[in-house]
């Protein structure tokens, strides 16, 4: 695969992710946040099986399977990913597509706040600047609805975090099991069966309502985290580190697009002038680090 295949790929990802937004929303008429998040992902890690079984199966002939710290590391990924989704998916019964979409990716800035917080890892210096921008992108696209954010945008701003968190420590764990889908297909097993769990506690599960949901859940778990999460591990082994950037953060776009086209979402200007200010800070903090300019200042 090339650079230009490669590309084209992550701008199907991106497309992907986008449209999932929708199919999230329209979830939401047959079944419960927590069903549908379970039901989800549990699908998404029956597709990804047979490539985890193949990693284990040549882990074993190594004499390198996983040890129990390992195990450890793949279920918290797990939880962190189960966070992030249910709180994204509560905060889409009660906001738009676009705001979800645009609103999620504040996990891009947070990223590497967190790792300063918690790693002691120092910041580029385009994390300050980028995360002032996001803040003030999001009261704009917030405030396109009324003074103060609707419930459903401070859900999802919550699940943000858990995203950040879950983007800090995935790459640690797949380095140090060197098996990217048995690792993927775990924390998607473990996102599944503890969203369900709890959806038995507190959902009213039925047939009829899966059935009604079926279309959005086999769209999001099969499409946007089987294939979606899959195909960006593949670009990514070919793309440039920046086109990848700027590509995946085109998310958020189609988000507002989709959103546009079958769901009738519609913003002010301050709604689009918030997208547009948080989209802008997502490709900088990305990029910035990348450019012989930012790789001098970091040493």
């Amino acid at each position: 695969m090339n650079r230009s295949q490669a590309n084209l790929l992550l701008l199907a990802v991106a497309v992907i992710w986008g449209s999932a937004f929708v199919a999230q929303a329209e979830g939401m008429l047959g079944v419960g946040p927590l069903t549908f998040t379970g039901i989800r992902f549990l699908l998404g890690a029956s597709i990804v099986l047979p490539l985890a079984w193949r990693e284990w199966r040549l882990l074993s002939v190594r004499g390198a399977r996983p040890q129990a710290g390992d195990v450890l590391g793949v279920s918290a990924l797990g939880v962190l990913l189960m966070l992030g989704a249910v709180l994204q998916q509560i905060g889409i019964t009660s906001t738009t597509v676009t705001n979800a979409g645009f609103l999620t990716a504040l996990y891009v800035p947070l990223v590497p706040l967190l790792a300063w917080l918690i790693l002691r890892t120092r910041p580029h210096w385009s994390v300050w600047p980028t995360s002032l921008g996001c803040l003030a992108g999001t009261w704009l696209l917030s405030g396109a609805q009324g003074i103060d954010p609707v419930v459903g945008d401070l859900w999802v701003i919550a699940s943000s975090v858990f995203w950040a968190l879950h983007v800090l420590f995935v790459g640690r764990v797949a380095e140090r099991i060197a098996a990217p889908f048995l690792v993927a297909c775990g924390q998607f097993l473990i996102c599944g069966v503890i969203s369900l769990l709890a959806a038995g506690l507190s959902e009213t599960i039925t047939l009829s309502g899966i059935r009604q949901a079926g279309l959005p859940i086999v769209y999001a778990g099969v499409i946007s985290v089987a294939i979606g999460f899959t195909a960006q591990v593949v670009g990514q082994r070919y793309s440039q580190p920046a086109d990848a950037a700027i590509i995946l953060s085109a998310e958020t776009v189609f988000a507002a697009l989709f959103g546009f086209l079958l769901m009738g979402d519609r913003l002010n200007a301050s709604g689009m002038a918030g997208c547009a200010l948080i989209l802008v800070c997502i490709v900088v903090v990305q990029i910035a680090p990348l450019t012989p300019a930012g790789q001098f200042v970091r040493r």
